[in-house]
């Protein structure tokens, strides 16, 4: 009779086994499409023998945990490698909007306008007394101030664009720092239980590659399940079941920086800590490159003024006038041209010298030819470079910033792309091997049926021998 029942037993922990693999199975087949989802399996293993007259007989299966297939070193390189491809895009579509604003393919660039301008002051060379040059100079002068201008106005937008940004992101950051912390609640609390959490684990680490994606972090799971996450200068942003905030706040050029915020709220700025991830991109363009192009955009427009109004203060109008700026301003964002002489064109001092004949105006053209041939003084860059020179070689870093920035975010999609490949190769669900896994199941549960069948009819044999 024990012997019936042991076939029973077995055959009844089989079904229990194999229905539980089906399961499984199943899941797996439903998540196929599921990001960041990881491929389970049920770890099955043989029970433990009974002691019989017979020595030791075998007492079926049993399913000791269901397994997530999952490398955690491939998962940090991942995220690795995802903060250096955040990184780029970021910088990459800021650099592309800085090229547009020093666009020279059309008729409407910088270096046409300051073409404009030379040819404006030569025309007046040929003509010094001309009102007409006197008028297209003052109007080519007019557009050159603001495009400048204008350049750098637009410079300064994208700067707040990307504070906007910044401040987005320091939001999400926070979302998702809180959902790391419920998900460790969850995952210790499961754990601890005995039972095992690999969907909140695959949801975990679905979070912190987006963290990865924003900021750089680094990362680790304690004994408990837990994981604990740090930014910055080591500053923690999740410790187990408690987090800390990031805030933004106003630098001294009105811009914002990041902050970390202790548990009394004190601000600790980690802006120069940020290298990674979108904001580490963001922070970069704002702070470096854009930087860099408007200080070379403010060089170009202070030496341009002071060059044109030192010659210019010299010379004299048509009205006898002298030591008039042409210029007026202190850099490129308030470059303008002297209002007096775009009120009066006879202002401007094409003459280098005056006529002391009463009643006679200068007529004289030298100062005119004196400005138009700055264009081809050596006066940028430590007397190396002309300012058609210091332009042209400002837009050529732009462009080579941009295509330095898309040739290493070109090479860090792929590398994301071949680590995610990877390990899809190891955690992602394959469906032609969950089916064939299915017809095993169905087998075995079918085999273990089957058992239940004979070890009932060999029971009522038994009985009827009563």
């Amino acid at each position: 009779m024990s012997d019936i029942q042991g076939i029973l037993g077995i055959a009844s922990k089989a079904l229990r086994v194999q229905q539980r693999a089906i399961n499984v199975t199943g899941n797996n087949i439903a998540n196929v499409n599921t990001p960041g989802y990881s491929r389970q399996r049920l770890n099955i293993s043989a029970d433990q023998p009974v002691n019989t007259g017979f020595g030791p007989l075998g007492s079926g299966v049993r399913a000791s945990e269901v397994e997530r297939i999952y490398q955690r070193f491939l998962a940090t390189q991942i995220n690795g490698e995802t903060q250096s491809l955040g990184q780029w895009e970021a910088r990459k579509d800021m650099l592309e909007r800085v090229e547009m604003v020093f666009d020279e393919s059309g008729d409407y660039g910088l270096s046409q306008t300051m073409s404009e301008f030379w040819n404006a002051w030569q025309d007046l060379s040929n003509n010094p007394s001309g009102s007409v040059e006197r008028t297209v100079l003052v109007a080519k002068s007019e557009m050159l101030t603001t495009t400048i201008a204008k350049n750098y106005q637009d410079l300064q937008n994208i700067q707040h664009d990307i504070d906007a940004r910044v401040e987005g992101a320091v939001d999400k950051i926070n979302e998702l720092s809180a959902s790391v912390v419920d998900l460790n609640d969850k995952i210790v609390s499961m754990e601890a239980d005995g039972f095992t959490a690999n969907d909140y684990r695959d949801q975990r680490d679905l979070v912190l590659k987006e963290l990865s994606e924003l900021i750089d972090i680094n990362s680790f799971e304690d004994s408990s399940g837990a994981v604990t996450v740090s930014v910055g200068n080591g500053q923690p942003l999740v410790e187990g079941i408690h987090r800390y905030s990031l805030s933004t706040q106003p630098n001294a050029s009105g811009l914002k920086d990041v902050a970390w915020l202790d548990d009394d709220g004190n601000a600790v700025s980690i802006t120069s800590n940020i290298d990674g991830g979108k904001l580490g991109g963001w922070l970069t363009a704002r702070d470096t490159d854009i930087v860099d192009y408007m200080d070379r955009l403010d060089t170009l427009a202070q030496n341009l003024m002071n060059e044109v109004n030192t010659l210019h203060a010299a010379g004299y109008g048509l009205d006898g006038s002298t030591g008039n700026d042409f210029f007026t301003g202190t850099a490129a964002g308030d470059m303008a041209v002297n209002s007096a002489i775009v009120s009066d064109p006879n202002l401007v001092a094409a003459a280098a010298g005056y006529d002391t004949v009463p009643g006679d105006k200068p007529g004289d053209n030298r100062n005119a030819i004196a400005i138009a041939g700055l264009r081809e003084t050596l006066t940028m860059a430590g007397g190396t470079a002309t300012f058609d020179d210091y332009y042209a070689s400002l837009v050529s870093d732009v462009g080579h910033g941009v295509q330095q920035a898309q040739s290493y975010h070109d090479h860090q999609s792929q590398m994301v792309l071949h680590l995610e490949n990877y390990r899809d190769s190891i955690s992602g669900v394959s469906i032609d091997e969950e089916m064939v896994n299915l017809v095993n199941y169905q087998k075995a549960y079918q085999a273990a049926a089957r058992l239940i069948n004979t070890a009932s009819e060999m029971m009522d044999t038994l009985l009827n021998m009563v």
